[in-house]
């Protein structure tokens, strides 16, 4: 479903559908703060980072998952991801191989990511986590779960969107939240928000006073592939939470983008739509282009009909994060 544009009001505005729906997102809000406060959480033995969110639909999770994969991976830990799969079918925990598995066994986020680090899929995280440690995992990156009670964090981060922020800070439906922000914040450790210098800004003058923990800045750029964007004409389609980024991106590469198509978040990309999409790149004389994290759901023998776009999280001064882990897991050398 794509997220209404009454979600995305100035809170001081929040637009007459979002005043009738407060009840509900009010009654939205108790069940997750009630959901929370139901017993202990449970501990699976090993580190816990979760990376999360307080908003429904795309922040920048996954490459956020990669890049902080990366930063422990370079202080020689061993990390491995547990995801509960959204969109798959496997129950787990299962670890994923992105050779052999398809993105509706598993969900188009672990497929991907298992191509950066050990990743295991779950229904239950527990159950993710023990997989996890039994197979040589020093500490667990949890996809997702901020809102999950039963398995203990000891990092939580929550990854923001700098343009979209926390939309009307309303909770479901009158707005985009899982539950307000001031709740979300007393049990996070710090927050990510990703976007250019001027989202950045606008996020900062709206939400800064709301966020009393650690704020990590980031934004998202094209990996370099030796590829020459400048002129190419290009059919753009994406399902992801917001896919408007995605074409912009591509613009700003010098890209002639003559065709834009945003699918629904996740949606699979069966033989169907792509026969629609490659009739589309035709009379329009372009090459069909899209995200990692849509290429992942493509049939593998249809994959070399489409140019993949990949972009990695650039974050502007680890050192807030690093300290946090420092904490958790000291260096052997300090």
């Amino acid at each position: 479903m794509r997220a209404p544009g009454f979600w995305f009001h100035p809170p001081a505005r929040p637009g007459w559908q979002a005043r009738a729906l407060a009840p509900l997102g009010w009654l939205y809000g108790w069940a997750t703060a009630w959901r929370l406060g139901r017993g202990a959480p449970g501990d699976p033995g090993l580190p816990v980072i979760c990376v999360g969110n307080l908003n429904a639909g795309g922040t920048g999770k996954t490459p956020t998952v990669i890049a902080l994969a990366r930063r422990l991976q370079d202080r020689g830990l061993k990390p491995h991801v547990v995801s509960k799969g959204y969109g798959g079918r496997l129950a787990g925990p299962v670890q994923v191989d992105e050779r052999t598995h398809r993105a509706d066994e598993t969900g188009d986020e672990p497929l991907l990511l298992a191509a950066f680090l050990p990743t295991w899929v779950a229904k239950d995280r527990m159950a993710g986590a023990h997989a996890a440690k039994a197979a040589g995992a020093d500490l667990v990156i949890l996809d997702d779960g901020f809102q999950n009670p039963l398995i203990r964090k000891d990092i939580s981060l929550i990854v923001v969107d700098a343009a979209k922020g926390f939309g009307n800070g309303r909770c479901l439906p009158a707005g985009p939240l899982r539950e307000p922000v001031e709740k979300g914040m007393k049990r996070a450790d710090a927050v990510i928000s990703i976007g250019p210098d001027e989202h950045q800004k606008s996020f900062e003058k709206q939400w800064g006073k709301n966020i009393f923990r650690p704020r990590l800045r980031g934004h998202l750029a094209p990996l370099e592939m030796g590829m020459d964007w400048d002129g190419q004409r290009c059919l753009a389609f994406a399902g992801i939470g917001h896919p408007e980024k995605f074409f912009d991106t591509l613009r700003g590469l010098g890209a002639d983008v003559v065709g834009e198509v945003a699918l629904e978040d996740h949606q699979p990309l069966t033989k169907a739509i792509l026969n629609r999409l490659e009739s589309q790149a035709k009379s329009m004389n372009a090459q069909l282009v899209t995200t990692e994290k849509d290429a992942v759901r493509l049939a593998r023998e249809d994959r070399f009909k489409v140019l993949t776009l990949p972009v990695r999280l650039e974050i502007e001064d680890w050192q807030a994060l690093d300290d946090l882990v420092d904490r958790l897991i000291p260096r052997p050398d300090r």
